[in-house]
């Protein structure tokens, strides 16, 4: 039985997934969030959130419009707990929503799942994948709304090169708080290394409840749920019950692009200026706070991002964005997948190569197995990989000036490298793509005067 038929059998054997209820409670050190989710006739699940107070002052959260925000958030969780079966009814009974907001959701479910239901092989419509029903009480509480109220900067990061950017570009700015979910040594490095003391750190552990991984070893639907929608409420919540003003991410404007050429399947969905905007729209419509959640690097691309933090030494041999690992060093870059190809990359205009040696443990350009994944960054595939990656345009640019670069220098060209330029055509360097300033993004004119000094400062 194929993915597609199993999808069929599933929704049919297990027509209602229910999101039962939320609870929100604490002690003198945590904030703990617990939820309960079920999917009729086989399991339920708890999966919990807890935040660590340390030294935050924080708003009272046993108030409906905190239990609101909870509610929010378990609204996003339960994509990860429907997938299994794809449920066709989801009844909500611990909430309600207007009619508006549920397709709000359904919008983004469909869209946040869309590598989901294309890696297996899923064909439905928006109207048809899900129906929402909900049974619970409407809230129609509102927070604070005195925007005296609210100041500072939360910063969320993961590790990677763009939220070092960000740190590195926003390191005047002394009131931020540095957000990490599920804190490992590589995240608190990097806040450490941009001088956040971990006091300013706000450390969250989300858990999972393990019904879902027997779910999937047993052979139920799986695949990607977009976890950057989950980070947008999380962290609307906690800007809330800490009063900070700005949530700045640091999704790129390569983000937008597909990964499936003529469709709408993007990897990073829920990293897109679309559902930035939603978010946006969104949260001004029915939350109603003043608090700001935008990406502070959209009008930026992800070689323009590779170049500013090409400049950021004391990070490079820290940083990892590599999903994979290995196994006797998880942190590590495994140097065999699509991210590690494609973070080498965007920094090879200005590290390679000796110094992206020192970074990686080795010379990515003469791995022979990479060659499809290359391949396909390179855009001459009929997918991109399904990984946080940027465009094609940035990986023939970024590839194609190492080319001239090695040429000019009279040296042997590495083994992708000679792949590109013996069989494709080699990008346009005339036009330098890391002076592009893109106009479509959410940051005020401060944050704009502050990006844009950064980037066309003189090399």
């Amino acid at each position: 039985m194929d993915n597609s038929e199993k999808f069929l059998e599933l929704r049919k054997k297990y027509k209602n997934f229910s999101y039962n209820s939320f609870q929100i409670s604490e002690t003198d050190e945590e904030i703990n969030i617990e939820y309960e989710f079920e999917i009729e006739n086989l399991c339920k699940f708890n999966p919990t959130i807890k935040l660590l107070k340390k030294n935050m002052k924080i708003k009272d959260i046993h108030t409906d419009f905190v239990r609101k925000l909870v509610f929010h958030m378990g609204m996003i969780e339960l994509i990860s707990y429907w997938k299994p079966t794809c449920s066709k009814n989801v009844i909500i009974k611990c909430g309600s929503i207007n009619k508006e907001q549920i397709q709000w959701f359904k919008k983004l479910y469909y869209y946040g799942l869309g590598e989901l239901f294309y890696t297996n092989n899923i064909k439905i419509s928006m109207e048809e994948f899900m129906n929402i029903t909900c049974i619970g009480k409407e809230n129609n509480s509102t927070g604070d709304i005195n925007e005296e109220d609210y100041s500072g900067y939360i910063i969320p990061i993961g590790g990677g090169k763009d939220s070092i950017v960000t740190l590195e570009i926003l390191k005047n700015i002394q009131d931020k708080k540095a957000l990490i979910v599920n804190p490992k040594d590589v995240t608190l490095n990097c806040a450490k290394l941009a001088g956040i003391e971990k006091e300013n750190i706000i450390e969250v552990f989300r858990k999972i409840d393990s019904n879902i991984i027997d779910l999937n070893n047993k052979g139920f639907i799986n695949g990607h749920t977009p976890f950057s929608s989950m980070l947008a409420f999380l962290s609307y919540f906690i800007a809330y019950i800490t009063g900070y003003k700005y949530i700045a991410l640091s999704n790129e404007s390569s983000a937008n692009e597909s990964n499936v050429e003529g469709e709408k399947i993007n990897h990073q969905y829920s990293k897109t200026y679309e559902f930035e905007n939603d978010f946006k729209d969104y949260t001004t419509k029915y939350l109603k706070t003043p608090i700001k959640y935008f990406s502070f690097l959209r009008p930026l691309t992800e070689i323009q991002i590779a170049k500013l933090f090409s400049k950021y030494e004391k990070y490079h041999n820290i940083f990892k964005s590599c999903n994979v690992g290995s196994k006797s060093k998880p942190w590590n870059w495994c140097c065999n997948c699509p991210k590690c190809l494609f973070v080498y990359i965007m920094l090879s205009p200005f590290l390679y190569k000796e110094k992206l040696i020192n970074i990686f443990g080795e010379d990515l350009f003469e791995k022979e197995n990479l060659k499809d994944t290359f391949i396909e960054l390179l855009g001459y595939s009929k997918t991109k990989p399904f990984e946080c990656v940027g465009t094609y345009r940035e990986v023939r640019y970024a590839s194609s000036f190492v080319i001239r670069k090695i040429k000019e220098e009279g040296k042997e060209m590495p083994y992708l490298l000679n792949e590109y330029e013996k069989n494709y055509t080699l990008e346009n360097l005339e036009i330098d793509i890391t002076k592009e300033y893109n106009k479509e993004h959410n940051l005020d004119e401060k944050q704009d005067e502050l990006l844009r000094s950064e980037v066309f400062k003189d090399d």
